[in-house]
């Protein structure tokens, strides 16, 4: 906790996935000296305590980013999108992520936030980052956007009892009696235990100096992942056999670390692929008091598994299975021309539907930019769009899905078509979210669904020929002035 919280009011800090993995432990140390906002998709499920009020929010929402930043002071970002959101998810992760990130910042702008606290990872020197890293740094450029001061924290492995990283190479451990290990077995990382991750987050609560910094956290020892898979093992009480073999690349190590630790391949594989980085603290990033994790890695990992021992052990408590929507989220990113923004790329959208697809889509629009999808061979709108006029801005253009034959209007309380551009881009984000489809499912899944991707890959490509188009010219223009 900064010291410039002693001697003031009791601050109001929103966490989200306060229900998480990082977010439950801080929620611990936060309520010793904040009032905390419990962010989660199901948080009218929780019951409220002295210091803690529940809100439920779905942050691909931007009017429940809204409701759920109302009243805080500083805000704690503890978002990541690399599992499904919907029965049918349809896009990348790093556009999913986009979204989330632009709808809190955006939030937090409106409702005065002073502060946002973001845990990111290690961003190594390198001319290609992996996926992941290039979405955890976008996230922190977007966060960054619209002028509320952002303390980034940096960490690379984080060890505990549950997350991602340190679970999954426990379970190789603990599964895998020999392990043929790759090249990226052998590479440097700086891994962090939980506590010292939860301290550096704490740490900058509410702290001036650290505002609008990104700052690097690590552990007492850099290591190699083969050094880890031993130490753990040593943990354990177990000699597996390990051996260095050169032939093993990433796709395919990823394909077997699934496998093996029965873990989703929409999280292992991006995890997988950034382990070509060195992924250490760099000194010019580092904050004393924040940077310098004590625990070693043993020390850390013996913990971890304790708990995780412990708690498998208390859980004796069957959970409830969650009733599955049939809900479908469809996320693509296209490249506007210079110039364009949201709105135009909206309506452009429209136009070019019907003039690609005629004479089979014909589309309508009335004065207040609503539209009606229509086929030509029954004249019955195949979607109806309501524009938001309110939710709406030159970068962000919102359209209610509100009816039509692919549209059960009876389960579609808040489908909704947006186009939203990147901040300081000219890249533009389509989602479809919360829809609910009128076909019986399997039939969605595998018609109406597939021809939604094409639509967009070809109005992509058609997008790109017009900026392909617009840069010939430009030369040519440019010749004729200077002669």
């Amino acid at each position: 906790m900064s010291t410039t919280i002693a001697n003031k009011r009791r601050p109001v800090v929103a966490l989200t996935g306060a229900t998480g993995y990082i977010g439950n432990n801080l929620l611990e140390k936060l309520t010793k000296y904040a009032d905390v906002i419990g962010l989660s998709r199901n948080g009218d499920q929780k019951e409220d305590s002295e210091h803690v009020t529940w809100r439920s929010c779905d942050l691909y929402s931007m009017a429940d980013a809204e409701k759920g930043l109302e009243g805080a002071d500083i805000a704690v970002y503890l978002v990541h999108s690399m599992l499904p959101s919907a029965k049918l998810t349809q896009g990348s992760f790093e556009d999913m992520d986009v979204i989330l990130a632009d709808n809190f910042a955006q939030a937090a702008k409106k409702q005065g936030v002073k502060q946002i606290v973001y845990l990111s990872g290690i961003i190594p020197k390198a001319k290609r980052l992996s996926r992941h890293l290039r979405s955890r740094l976008e996230v922190e450029k977007i966060l960054s956007a619209y002028g509320v001061p952002v303390t980034t924290i940096r960490a690379a492995l984080i060890v505990g009892p549950k997350g991602s990283s340190f679970p999954i190479l426990a379970k190789l451990v603990k599964r895998l009696p020999v392990m043929a290990l790759p090249k990226w077995t052998r590479i440097k990382t700086h891994p962090i235990a939980l506590t010292d991750v939860l301290n550096a987050l704490n740490t900058s609560i509410d702290n001036q100096y650290l505002k609008g910094k990104a700052i690097d956290v690590g552990g007492p020892e850099v290591m190699t992942y083969k050094e880890m898979m031993l130490q753990t093992a040593e943990a354990m009480g177990k000699k597996p056999r390990l051996f260095d073999v050169p032939f093993i690349t990433v796709k395919l190590s990823r394909l077997w670390v699934s496998l093996t630790t029965q873990s989703p391949k929409e999280m292992v594989y991006p995890l997988i692929e950034s382990l070509v980085h060195p992924m250490t603290a760099s000194q010019e990033r580092m904050e004393k008091g924040v940077s310098e994790g004590t625990m070693t890695f043993k020390e850390a990992a013996e913990w971890s598994l304790k708990e995780e021992a412990e708690q498998s052990g208390s859980s004796k408590k069957k959970r409830k299975t969650p009733q599955v929507q049939q809900d479908v989220r469809s996320v693509q990113r296209i490249c506007l021309p210079e110039g364009k923004d949201a709105t135009w790329a909206a309506k452009h959208y429209v136009e070019w539907l019907a003039d690609k697809f005629s004479p089979l889509i014909q589309t309508e629009n009335d004065q207040k930019n609503n539209y009606k999808i229509k086929t030509a061979l029954t004249g019955r709108p195949l979607l109806k769009m309501g524009y938001s006029m309110e939710r709406s801005t030159e970068n962000r253009a919102l359209y209610y899905l509100t009816g039509g034959v692919f549209f059960d209007s009876s389960k579609n309380e808040r489908g909704r078509l947006e186009f939203r551009q990147i901040p300081n881009s000219q890249e533009c984000i389509v989602a479809i979210h919360d829809y609910m489809p009128s076909l019986p499912w399997f039939i969605y899944k595998y018609t109406q669904a597939k021809v939604h991707l094409l639509v967009m890959y070809l109005f992509r490509k058609h997008l790109q020929n017009m900026i392909k188009s617009s840069e010939k010219r430009v030369p040519q223009v440019r010749k004729r002035v200077t002669v």
